[in-house]
């Protein structure tokens, strides 16, 4: 098979949550634990850090990843979902594995993909696995797919386990409650091993003071701790809450030294070493046009807050979401004086244009609908001078549309 025969054989075959939704979910460790026993346990031969949470988890994993390739170590990342490319998912010092890899892997496997019904996931954890250990990697930083108990990456033993915000999404999978969706997020606390948790919740500390006494795992709750201002090349306010958790996590590193000087560099340069994509990420200046991955509550209030702190004279908002999300709880933090472009992210899941229209007019959000995402970018495009914002988002879909 070519490189674009493979990638269709995954992402068509094989459903993948991203695409499908709750259908594709395959809830247990079984098949991962299988797979990685037939490759001789690749997750075995490298030391890892492991990156659960609602929000926050892929910014926090690429500073892991940019502060210790500036100390000098050879890092995997294993993120997802991608935007523009399957091969952003796997990555050593920045660099995407191969397409020649992705392809003789699956080619090698395919069988024994097919005769176990591996999901995409299960597929894609192994090859990440697999691609660092071959690589020597001395850690990989790996983010949690879906929840964090059951979720395919949760085989490693890392040196640190890493939880940022806790947020209700997800929630026909993780449960309706915090409390519920913070003991899913802490089935990633392995015996023994310190746990940083970026933002103290009154609703979940009590759960993860619970499983880290019981496991015998020190754990850090990063907002409570003595930690200096950091300069960071990620744009939005929001990020502060990150960094106090990647800082004090690199702080737990028990086996890597990491120099006061790497932390400061590798956060100054996250978009350079790790290529990050798609948060609060500024795609023209003339009007400001922003996007940001942001798609639940918690996550879009923070977005919603960075957008009010700008000046601007007119604010355009190009939004589109996918069919499982409450859609109608989200449509109500937005502000009713924008101008609105409702769009639909080009994926199976994604939500009419139309329908998201008729749900925004209950809110008093009054806008056009656009058969496509770049329709709706265009039109604002259009509509925008030079002294208004335009803002892309309400899905990582959406936004994968225009990075």
């Amino acid at each position: 098979m070519t490189y674009k025969e493979t990638l269709d054989w995954m992402f068509g075959q094989l459903p993948m949550y991203q695409q499908k939704g709750a259908v594709a979910l395959n809830a247990k460790l079984d098949n991962i634990v299988h797979f990685c026993d037939f490759l001789h346990n690749p997750e075995k031969k490298f030391k890892s850090i492991h990156v659960a949470g609602t929000n926050g988890k892929g910014s926090s994993s690429h500073m892991l990843a940019s502060i210790l390739q500036e100390a000098g170590y050879k890092v995997g990342l294993y993120t997802s979902p991608h935007l523009k490319d399957f091969r952003e998912r796997i990555k050593i010092n920045g660099k995407v594995v191969s397409k020649k890899y992705v392809k003789d892997f699956i080619g090698r496997h395919k069988v024994f993909f097919e005769y176990n019904n591996l999901s995409f996931f299960e597929m894609t954890v192994g090859m990440a696995f697999s691609y660092f250990a071959e690589e020597k990697v001395d850690i990989a930083v790996i983010e949690v797919g879906l929840g964090g108990r059951l979720d395919s990456t949760n085989i490693i033993t890392p040196e640190v386990s890493l939880i940022t915000n806790i947020g209700m999404d997800h929630t026909q999978f993780l449960g309706n409650t915090l409390k519920k969706i913070a003991l899913e997020k802490a089935g990633i606390i392995k015996r023994k091993v310190p746990v940083v948790v970026s933002e103290t919740q009154p609703e979940t500390k009590v759960i993860f003071n619970l499983i880290a006494h019981q496991l015998k795992s020190e754990i850090v709750f990063a907002d409570k701790e003595p930690i200096p201002e950091y300069e960071t090349d990620l744009l939005g306010a929001y990020q502060k809450k990150n960094i106090k958790g990647v800082v004090m996590c690199i702080r737990q590193l028990q086996n890597l030294k990491v120099p006061e000087n790497a932390i400061s560099a590798g956060l100054k340069k996250v978009v350079e070493n790790t290529g990050l994509l798609g948060r609060w990420q500024i795609l023209n200046t003339n009007p400001l046009v922003v996007c940001d991955t942001a798609h639940n509550k918690e996550g879009l209030q923070l977005v919603l807050k960075q957008i009010e702190e700008q000046t601007f004279d007119q604010l355009h908002i190009v939004l589109g979401f996918v069919k499982d999300k409450d859609v109608k709880s989200v449509l109500g933090l937005f502000p009713k004086n924008a101008k609105y472009y409702f769009v639909r992210p080009s994926i199976p899941r994604g939500m009419d244009a139309s329908q998201l229209q008729e749900l925004a007019k209950e809110k008093q959000l009054i806008g056009k609908a656009f058969k496509s995402v770049k329709k709706g970018v265009d039109k604002a495009l259009k509509k925008a001078s030079s002294n208004d914002i335009i803002y892309v988002g309400g899905s990582t879909f959406v936004v994968a549309e225009v990075v």
